[in-house]
């Protein structure tokens, strides 16, 4: 019987007018009128997780409870992660082909051998391992030098899979046969693979919400946030281009999704080319 009432959960207006209110004060995702379905069935399989028989005892249940894991819970279900290894690849075109020879000369010159990246919106992983890919590619034969890539997420569940560094065959298939072969361990016969240390010792994994104050130490050199600011609304986009801006070096950039533009925000980068801008 229980089943059956929890399959036909109704998420009222009200109540996802609230869930919205809540969600956009806590990390400024805007849950606009059209994502109320969406709303309704990712927040009803943690309900019949829960067996809780309504959304109003669920916003209920979530915010009175004093640890706080179920209001992340509540955020992580409502997040949205899709992620690849070197996804929109003319990014990491870019960086071969013009930033990094620019990037290290000048660190060459000024004897600073410090390089630091943010994946801003990291998802289970493979963006900060694809830079960290992209990075060891470019130093070969160059020396040591001092890499770091901060990853950060709203979500909880899918810094616990980055973490991991387990992929299946099928997600690493971006990666050339080299690639492959210097950074990534085969498991179970070639169906999996594992990030190689060499790769994991590069990123560092940290939860974050980024309408909330950074424990970020700059200057960073580049920054990816891409398919993270279409959630957002234009005067929360703009307040985090302008943190980025200050956040980023000198000749820094800021890398930004396919379907992200900074049309409409007052800014001061450079336009280089479609979704890469950079701070004189």
């Amino acid at each position: 019987m229980l089943d059956t009432r929890l399959e036909e959960l109704t998420l009222t207006e009200e109540q996802f007018r609230r869930i919205s209110d809540l969600v956009y004060d806590y990390c400024g995702i805007n849950l606009h009128d059209g994502k109320k379905e969406l709303v309704r069935s990712r927040l009803a399989k943690r309900l019949r997780t829960l067996k809780i028989r309504s959304f109003e005892d669920y916003l209920a249940y979530a915010l009175k409870d004093p640890s706080g894991r179920e209001f992340t819970h509540l955020i992580d279900a409502l997040s949205t992660n899709l992620t690849s290894f070197f996804r929109e690849p003319q990014h990491f075109a870019y960086l071969h082909e013009y930033f990094y020879p620019a990037l290290l000369a000048r660190k060459r010159a000024a004897k600073q051998w410090r390089i630091r990246a943010w994946s801003a919106g990291c998802s289970s992983g493979e963006e900060p391992y694809s830079i960290a890919i992209s990075l060891l590619d470019a130093l070969e034969g160059q020396g040591r030098w001092d890499v770091k890539i901060l990853a950060t997420d709203l979500s909880t569940q899918v810094l616990a899979r980055a973490r991991e560094g387990v992929y299946e065959a099928a997600r690493v298939a971006p990666l050339t046969g080299m690639q492959k072969q210097r950074y990534l361990i085969r498991r179970d016969q070639g169906a999996s693979f594992e990030v190689a240390p060499v790769v994991r010792s590069m990123v560092v994994f940290a939860r974050l919400n980024l309408m909330q104050p950074w424990p970020v130490h700059g200057p960073v050199d580049f920054i990816f946030c891409r398919n993270v600011m279409i959630y957002f609304d234009k005067p929360t986009q703009q307040r985090l281009v302008q943190r980025f801006w200050d956040l980023l070096d000198a000749k820094g950039l800021l890398f930004t999704g396919h379907s992200e533009s900074l049309t409409g925000v007052q800014h001061r980068f450079e336009y280089v080319q479609p979704t890469i801008y950079a701070k004189p």
